[in-house]
């Protein structure tokens, strides 16, 4: 390096504007670039300036530095592209951008290149979950070698980190960090909580940017509070999920939106495939009937009502069949080697369980994971699911947006889906993929796995309206979540059930009908066809209309899955423990029909006809329901069949009334005695 790169004590003082004494005192508590030559003290020239530009303004921090985007081979498109199109949105003076990526494209990696040469002052990032704001502020952390994008992805230099961009998250009492950092990330759940107690200590240009991350995702209020506090900042709204809102309710314009099937070409998504089971027969009927008969085409078009998908979800028959051909796709996968692993998503938790007993009793290791569970108790399960020591994962309203775990590849579906952006958000938990930027490979595949009379064919068709910009889909389609769960359930005054109403007594599997989730192939088929002509020698001028000739129908009939066989002592024992399951929801159940609280005490002091001893009413009733359970299956549980204690667990509802009666007339006979 020439001489003239370092400067002296001296020559660096003037350089910098410093006094001597004061440079000497910065150098050796490690405030300012330099190194010891000898007993000297040396200045490169190339760190003060980065360190100047580092402490300038707030202002001009982010429009100061020398940053690589364009032509960077180690970012990809849509992070390129996106920044791009933002970039030349807010030069043209606009103030409100919406940005669609798909999952697995580098949406976090966008997320922090948006302030570079845009931003005039800090930036708050807003995330929806904690998990997001950890990956978040590890990518905009440059102390963290490992896992800084700026760093990882070579955007800026490490001269130009010197002394910043400095990141923080709005935790408890740390406000005066705020202010000496560029970045500032929180979440969703904090903003709603907390919201007036931060926003208060900061002034109206505290924010000259604010990134709302997955917004429709979580109550506009929160987020939208912050947007009006800083009535100057630009605003930048990211999605991966498509739905009607991100054009209307979000209020953004849309700026840039990468396309599923380019992100499956580029081999950043995998290629998924939809199958359907798809039934010759199926008999329904209600719980107090015999049932009546439906055809492959009655099913096609009683599809659509709630009471038929809703009850070909619940349907213990059903569920066998989407776990069977589950498991077949499954173990298609792994034959390449790697341990492809399942998720499913549930109606309820008591359906997940009945779900995860079915894949244990193949031979499959499975376990549900839900909101009720304790955090160690998440964390174990997800800590096996990453170690590879489970093969299926159920999962009721879990594992949602920024969950990473590349090797979940099949999503078995047993609960229909009324619109297109939860669908989207679920089987977004098998897009990434095992091996990058290579869409041919075996690995590189997911399916998603479910029964034809849920209708969930419906969502991919106005998928792929969304994928071809189709005006009349943003018009039609409803976006947002399911319809909210009712009050009255969430609080527990709901009249709950022990079963459902509608029952599949029989149903023949003949065919799985199977479709591609967007028309990628097609496409990769067209370009490897006309590659391999024009090696050939051959005009490839009628490629795509040899493409077109020999194609595939949408939808294709294939054959059925293989039932898998059942291990006897699985079975045995998941019955068993479905027994004990099903004893603890029936006892709040039954206490939820006779109108009693848990830790009330009147089965046991007030209606002593019952002749209970339970220190509370749950206990008393948990009793009731073994005492009942024991009587129907006439021996201990330890010596009864696996099919005894299906007929018990396929009449439940029967049992519940019986104790409901009972509790009903000891309350009435105590209710006599007082008057």
């Amino acid at each position: 390096m020439a001489d003239t790169d370092w400067l002296s004590l001296e020559e660096t003082a003037q350089y910098v504007n410093l006094g001597k004494t004061a440079l000497y005192a910065m150098a050796r508590e490690g405030r300012i670039p330099a190194r010891k030559s000898g007993k000297k003290w040396v200045f490169e020239k190339a760190g003060l300036d980065a360190w100047l530009r580092a402490s300038g303004p707030l202002q001009t921090f982010f429009l100061g530095l020398d940053y690589a985007i364009d032509g960077n081979e180690y970012l990809r498109a849509p992070q390129r592209e996106g920044y791009l199109r933002t970039y030349e949105f807010f030069r043209a003076g606009k103030n409100k951008a919406l940005l669609q990526i798909p999952v697995g494209c580098g949406k976090t990696g966008l997320a922090t290149l948006l302030p570079l040469g845009l931003a005039q002052g800090r930036v708050m990032v807003i995330a929806p979950n904690l998990t997001i704001k950890t990956g978040l502020f590890d990518a905009m952390d440059i102390t963290n070698r490992q896992k800084c994008f700026w760093r990882q992805a070579r955007v800026l230099s490490a001269d130009q980190m010197i002394s910043g961009p400095l990141a923080c998250t709005l935790d408890s009492g740390n406000i005066s960090v705020a202010t000496k950092c560029h970045v500032v990330i929180t979440n969703v759940q904090q903003l709603a909580t907390n919201v007036d107690k931060w926003l208060t200590q900061f002034s109206d240009d505290f924010f000259d940017m604010i990134i709302v991350d997955e917004a429709h995702h979580s109550a506009a209020e929160s987020w939208q509070k912050v947007i009006d506090r800083f009535p100057k900042a630009k605003v930048i709204l990211l999605t991966a999920t498509p739905f009607r809102s991100d054009r209307q309710e979000l209020d953004g314009e849309l700026v840039f939106r990468y396309p599923f099937k380019n992100a499956t070409l580029k081999g950043y998504i995998k290629r998924l495939k939809a199958s359907y089971v798809a039934p010759s027969t199926i008999q329904l009927g209600f719980s107090d009937a015999a049932g009546k008969s439906y055809t492959l085409d009655e099913v096609l078009k009683l599809k659509e009502e709630e009471w038929f998908s809703r009850g070909v979800a619940l349907a213990r028959l059903c569920n066998q069949h989407i776990v069977d051909s589950s498991l077949q796709k499954l173990e298609e996968l792994r034959q390449t080697g790697t341990q492809h692993q399942l998720i499913g998503v549930a109606c309820s938790i008591n359906h997940a369980k009945e779900i995860r007993s079915l894949y244990i009793e193949r031979g499959f290791s499975a376990e549900v994971i839900h909101s009720k569970l304790t955090e160690d108790e998440q964390v174990a399960i997800i800590a096996a699911l990453r170690n590879g020591s489970l093969d299926c994962i159920i999962q009721v309203q879990m594992l949602g947006e920024g969950f990473d775990h590349p090797k979940l590849s099949v999503a078995a579906i047993f609960r229909p889906f009324r619109t297109l952006n939860p669908y989207i958000q679920f089987v977004g938990r098998i897009m990434r993929v095992v091996v990058q930027n290579d869409p041919a490979h075996p690995d590189n595949v997911g399916h998603i796995v479910t029964h034809l009379g849920m209708n969930l064919d419906a969502r991919i068709k106005e998928f792929k309206q969304f994928e071809n910009d189709d005006q009349a889909f943003w018009d039609s389609v409803i976006g947002g979540d399911d319809p909210e769960v009712p009050q009255a359930v969430l609080d527990g005054t709901a009249r709950l059930r022990a079963g459902e109403n509608v029952v599949v007594h029989d149903e023949i599997i003949e065919s799985l009908w199977e479709e591609d989730f967007t028309s990628v192939e097609d496409q990769q088929i067209v370009a490897d066809l006309r590659e391999r002509m024009k090696l050939l020698g051959l005009d490839d001028s009628r490629v795509e209309e040899i493409v077109r000739q020999a194609q595939q129908a949408p939808m294709r009939k294939g054959k059925a899955a293989e039932p898998f066989l059942v291990q006897p002592q699985r079975e045995w024992e998941e019955a068993r423990k479905r027994m004990n399951e099903q004893a603890k929801r029936l006892a709040t159940v039954l206490l939820n029909h006779v109108e009693l609280t848990m830790p009330g005490t009147e089965l046991t002091y007030k209606y002593r006809s019952l002749k209970l001893t339970g220190r509370n009413n749950y206990v008393c009733a948990l009793m009731m329901v073994n005492k009942e359970m024991e009587k129907r299956l006439g021996k201990d549980r330890a010596k009864a069949s696996t099919d005894e204690f299906r007929n018990v667990l396929d009449n439940l509802d029967d049992l519940l009334q019986v104790l409901v009666r009972r509790v009903r007339k000891a309350k009435s006979d105590y209710e006599q005695s007082q008057a």
